[in-house]
C-alpha cells in the first residue's frame, strides 16, 4: 500500500469550521478560569491609574512630566498612562470582563433554579459509609424524624423507612450574587462614564468659579452629556489657609488646609459659606467639588518700555520641590511695547541664602517670599501665531532660540522681595513682585453611577461572605427494626471541618425527647 493509499485511509481530524471556532471562544470566554484572569487584569490595569498623574485628576504634574521629561511623556501619552480609565485597552478589558460575567451568571443561574426545585435525593442504604455516621438513641419514625430535621431548618424528602434532609443553598446564592454584584458594579462604571462628567480648574484667590464647559480647564464630559446638563452652581475663593509642621524630622509636612468658599447653589439662592478641605467635598444636587491640590500664585506687575503697565496679576506656578514648595513661574507680557516681554521666575516661600551665595526655599510656608528672576527675553513669543501654548511655558523650542535674553545667570539680579523691581536693560520696561497669592485646583464630578456602585460592593461583600461561611450539607435518616441510623456529608469539597460538630448535635436532636428538641 502507497502512502498516498494509507493517508486517504487514515481517519482525518475535522475541521472546527467558522460555528465552531466562534462556540471554541464563546465556550473559553465565558469559563469561570476566564472570567478570573479578566478581573486579575482589570485591577492590573487600574495600577497605571495610582501610579502615574492622570490628566483628569492632577493635569498640573503631567504638565511637569512633559516639562522635565519630555520622551518619557510622549511615551506615556502613546499608551494612554495618563488617561489610563479611557484607554482603549481599558475598555477592552472592561468588556470583556461583562461579557464574560454575564455568560457565567446566566447558565449558573439556570442551573441553580433546577437545583432548588429538585427533591433530596433518596438515603444510601448503607449509612456506615458516609464520612459522618452514628446512631440515634430511642425511638423515632419517619414522619417523627422530618419533623424534627424540618424544626433545623432542613429541607427534607421522606420513603419507606427513610428519610433525606439537605440545607446550604444560600452557599450558592451567594456566589450568584457575588457575580451578580461584580456585574452591577460595572454597569454603574459604564453609567458614569455615560451619563457623568468630570473637570479640572485651577482657582487663585479672589477669583471664581461657575459651573460651565467654559470655566473649566480640562472638561470631559460623558457621551450622553449635554452643556445644559451642568448644575448652575457658582463659588468665590475668599481665602486659602496651609498649616505645617514647625520643628522635628517631619518638619515642613503639610497638616492640613482649608479654602474658605462663598458659594451659590443656583443663581437665585444667597450666597452661603463653605470650609472646603481634602476629605469633605461640597456637593450641590449630586455634584461633588474636591480639594485635590495647592499652590503658589506671586503677583507681577510688568511696566513696559512706553511706560505702560502691560501685565498685571497674580501668575500659577508649577511645584518643582514638594518638600518647600519651590515653584517655577511664566510670565508672558504679548501686549508690552515696543517689544514683547517674557519671563521665567522661580518662587521662593521661605527663601534662605546659602554660603555660595545661590538662594533657595526652606519651608514651605510664607516666612520669607522672594521671587527669583531666571530668565527675561525680549522678541516675538508666538502666542499670536495660531498654535496652542502652554501657560506653564514660555514659548516652543523653536521660539525660544529667536528670543532675545536679557538677564540670565550673573546678569540675573538677586530675589525679588515683595515691593522690589527689576529694571530690565534697554530701557524695555520694568517687573515688580507685589505680592503673593495661593491657587487650589479642584477635581469637579457628577457621577450618577457612584451609589449603584456602593450598593454593588456591599452586595459583593455580603455575598462573598455567605459563600465561604455556608456550607452545604446532607444528613440521612435511616429506620429499621427500632434501629435509627443516622448519616451526614459536606457536598462543598474542603468544607468539612467544623461540620462534626453540627452533626452531633443533630443526632442529639433526633435522640432527644419531644420536650427538648430545639
Amino acid at each position: 500500500m502507497t502512502v498516498d493509499e494509507l493517508q486517504k485511509e487514515t481517519p482525518q481530524p475535522a475541521k472546527l469550521g467558522l460555528v465552531g471556532w466562534l462556540r471554541w471562544f464563546w465556550r473559553t470566554l465565558t469559563s469561570m478560569k476566564t472570567a478570573l484572569v479578566l478581573l486579575f487584569l482589570f485591577a492590573l490595569a487600574s495600577i497605571p491609574g495610582s501610579l502615574v498623574p492622570q490628566r483628569s485628576v492632577e493635569p498640573d504634574k503631567v504638565a511637569l512630566i512633559y516639562q522635565n521629561d519630555p520622551a518619557l511623556a510622549e511615551w506615556y501619552d502613546r499608551f494612554y498612562l495618563f488617561d489610563v480609565f479611557t484607554a482603549p485597552w481599558f475598555a477592552a478589558i472592561y468588556l470583556l470582563l461583562f461579557v464574560s460575567l454575564i455568560g457565567c451568571v446566566l447558565p449558573r443561574t439556570s442551573t441553580y433554579l433546577k437545583e432548588l426545585r429538585r427533591r433530596p435525593p433518596t438515603a444510601p442504604k448503607n449509612l456506615s459509609r458516609l464520612p459522618y455516621h452514628a446512631r440515634a438513641e430511642g425511638e423515632l419514625d419517619v414522619e417523627e424524624a422530618a419533623r424534627r430535621l424540618r424544626r433545623l431548618r432542613f429541607r427534607v424528602a421522606t420513603g419507606p423507612g427513610w428519610v433525606s434532609a439537605e440545607k446550604g443553598y444560600l452557599r450558592e446564592t451567594g456566589n450568584l450574587l457575588f457575580h451578580v454584584a461584580l456585574l452591577g458594579l460595572l454597569v454603574a462604571v459604564g453609567m458614569g462614564s455615560l451619563f457623568g462628567y468630570r473637570g479640572n480648574v485651577l482657582v487663585v484667590e479672589g477669583d471664581g468659579f461657575a459651573n460651565t464647559v467654559a470655566a473649566y480647564d480640562r472638561y470631559m464630559p460623558g457621551s450622553r452629556v449635554s452643556a445644559e446638563s451642568l448644575e448652575p452652581f457658582s463659588f468665590t475663593l475668599k481665602d486659602f489657609q496651609a498649616s505645617y509642621q514647625l520643628g522635628g524630622d517631619k518638619r515642613g509636612q503639610e497638616l492640613d488646609y482649608t479654602a474658605k468658599l462663598s458659594v451659590n447653589d443656583s443663581p437665585e439662592s444667597p450666597a452661603r459659606d463653605y470650609d472646603l478641605k481634602v476629605n469633605e467635598p461640597l456637593e450641590i444636587d449630586g455634584t461633588q467639588t474636591y480639594l485635590i491640590g495647592h499652590g503658589y500664585a506671586p503677583v507681577f506687575r510688568v511696566t513696559d518700555g512706553k511706560g505702560q503697565i502691560a501685565f498685571d496679576g497674580p501668575v500659577p506656578c508649577l511645584i518643582e520641590s514638594k518638600p518647600t514648595l519651590t515653584s517655577g513661574c511664566v510670565v508672558k507680557v504679548p501686549d508690552a511695547q515696543p517689544e514683547q516681554l517674557g519671563f521665567l521666575l522661580q518662587f521662593l516661600p521661605t527663601s534662605v541664602r546659602l554660603t555660595d551665595g545661590s538662594h533657595v526655599s526652606a519651608f514651605p510656608g510664607q516666612l520669607n517670599p522672594q521671587a527669583k528672576i531666571v530668565g527675561a527675553f525680549s522678541g516675538d513669543l508666538g502666542v499670536r501665531s495660531g498654535k496652542p501654548q502652554s501657560v506653564y511655558q514660555l514659548a516652543p523650542d523653536d521660539v525660544m532660540k529667536k528670543l532675545k535674553p536679557l538677564a540670565m545667570g550673573s546678569k540675573a539680579p538677586p530675589p525679588l522681595a515683595v515691593g522690589q523691581s527689576f529694571d530690565l536693560p534697554d530701557k524695555l520696561g520694568k517687573i515688580e513682585f507685589t505680592g503673593v497669592k495661593e491657587w487650589m485646583t479642584l477635581q469637579i464630578a457628577h457621577d450618577p453611577g457612584r451609589m449603584p456602585a456602593l450598593l454593588a460592593s456591599a452586595l459583593a461583600t455580603v455575598a462573598l461572605v455567605m459563600s465561604l461561611m455556608i456550607r452545604r450539607r446532607r444528613v440521612f435518616v435511616r429506620i429499621k427494626d427500632g434501629a435509627v441510623d443516622v448519616g451526614g456529608l459536606t457536598r462543598t469539597e474542603g468544607s468539612g471541618t467544623g461540620f462534626g460538630e453540627e452533626f452531633a448535635d443533630i443526632v442529639k436532636a433526633l435522640s432527644a425527647g419531644e420536650k427538648d428538641v430545639r
